[in-house]
């Protein structure tokens, strides 16, 4: 497919994913602009634009994956600096918006850092903000500024959909995520059922009983994230004995920090389905282990907002 893209169109990125963005480009027939992210002495982060970008349509694509707080500062400073150099729009394309966790107090003296990140984004010079899957989708109301929130779940159900399981049934791993099973579920036209859980304290999943048929089914449990994947290994190992034929995990945004990989690697998991939002070091990516490409879903949402046509189709 081509892309019109206007003579003021200029793509830049910065470290966390490099390899999402030259996809991108290359899908798009255009060169990524041209800027270095270099380190001084004491580790502070300086960003140099080696073009104009005096009056463009400029989009940063930049995740927030980790190292979270490196990556975040890189996407403040770069959009900053071209405030300063004059750019018309500023549109960032944060694949995976990290922090978005903290979305309201839980407890008492606690912060509201996913909108804190919101008015640090707004503050700095960002004019549109284009991201998948919000840990809570309410989280857009954190902007006062255009926010383009798409879902990787029609990529994921494309996925399975080809792969032609039979006697399916789509899990929601905790009560949060019935929203998100129910969605999944209703594009492979097949049931859902849910793991009740709780959480007795941070990172620690106890689970309670399943809700459902999944006796001899091939389940698929879905969610947003999966960062130390205990809650969906244990979920996965629940179903086994519970009498599932096989269980099959999916998710848009792989973290796998701490212990994720070896807890999928002895798990009853079959296979885990992830996307590229977040970029996977050689290590992470074990047989057990898909990734499918977001490329073509974010560069149609950017030909979209650049040649001012709707973007709500995409969100079907």
């Amino acid at each position: 497919m081509s892309y019109q893209l206007k003579k003021n169109f200029k793509m830049f990125t910065l470290n966390s994913n490099r390899e999402l963005a030259n996809e991108m480009a290359q899908l798009m027939g255009c060169e990524l602009g041209k800027c270095s992210v270099k380190r001084f002495a004491d580790g502070e982060i300086q960003i140099s634009i080696e073009e104009s970008v005096r009056g463009s349509d400029v989009f940063v694509v930049q995740s927030t994956s980790e190292p979270n707080n490196e990556h975040l500062m890189e996407l403040l400073i770069m959009i900053d600096a071209l405030k300063r150099a004059s750019a018309g729009m500023i549109n960032v394309v944060i694949p995976y918006y990290s922090y978005a966790r903290q979305d309201r107090t839980a407890r008492p003296r606690e912060p509201i850092t996913a909108k804190l990140i919101a008015r640090l984004l707004e503050e700095s010079g960002a004019t549109r903000v284009l991201t998948m899957d919000f840990h809570s989708p309410q989280a857009q109301g954190f902007f006062d500024i255009p926010v383009d929130h798409l879902t990787g779940v029609p990529i994921l159900s494309d996925y399975f959909e080809k792969k032609g399981l039979d006697d399916l049934v789509i899990v929601a791993p905790h009560n949060g995520g019935v929203v998100r099973a129910r969605k999944l579920a209703g594009l492979l036209h097949v049931p859902i059922a849910l793991i009740d859980r709780r959480r007795p304290e941070h990172d620690v999943s106890e689970i309670m009983h399943i809700i459902g048929n999944i006796e001899g089914k091939n389940a698929i449990i879905v969610d947003d994230l999966i960062d130390t994947a205990r809650t969906i290994t244990t979920g996965a190992n629940a179903l086994i004995e519970n009498g599932a034929k096989a269980v099959y995990a999916c998710c848009t945004h792989p973290v796998l920090s701490g212990q994720a990989i070896s807890r999928i690697e002895s798990s009853a998991l079959k296979e885990l389905v992830v996307t590229n939002t977040i970029a996977l070091p050689e290590e992470k990516l074990i047989s057990k282990i898909t990734p499918l490409s977001v490329a073509p879903l974010l560069v149609e949402a950017i030909d979209r907002i650049h040649n001012e046509k709707a973007v709500s189709p995409l969100f079907e």
